[in-house]
């Protein structure tokens, strides 16, 4: 199991750097795909659920949003830090 997690860990690493040079190349669409993997990645080394993020992403909407701002196009609700 640490083997397995270390080569996890040195996959996420790479895909850290891959996609600082995406971003760096004005790639950012391919970038935007690597940092999905980076957090599929991070979920698995952490063991979250996709049902955990879903509750996280679902108690960060505010309970009632304005009918006219539901229909603009908001910022992501979650940003992927290193």
């Amino acid at each position: 199991m640490v083997n397995s997690e270390q080569r996890l860990l040195s996959v996420l690493a790479t895909l850290d750097q891959s996609r600082d040079v995406l971003l760096a190349g004005g790639e950012p669409e391919t970038a935007l795909l690597v940092s999905v993997a980076i957090l599929e990645l991070r979920m698995k080394l952490n063991r979250i659920t996709d049902f955990e993020l879903k509750a996280l992403c679902d108690a960060m909407l505010p309970v009632e949003v304005p009918v006219q701002r539901s229909r603009q196009r908001r910022p992501p609700l979650l940003r992927l830090v290193k």
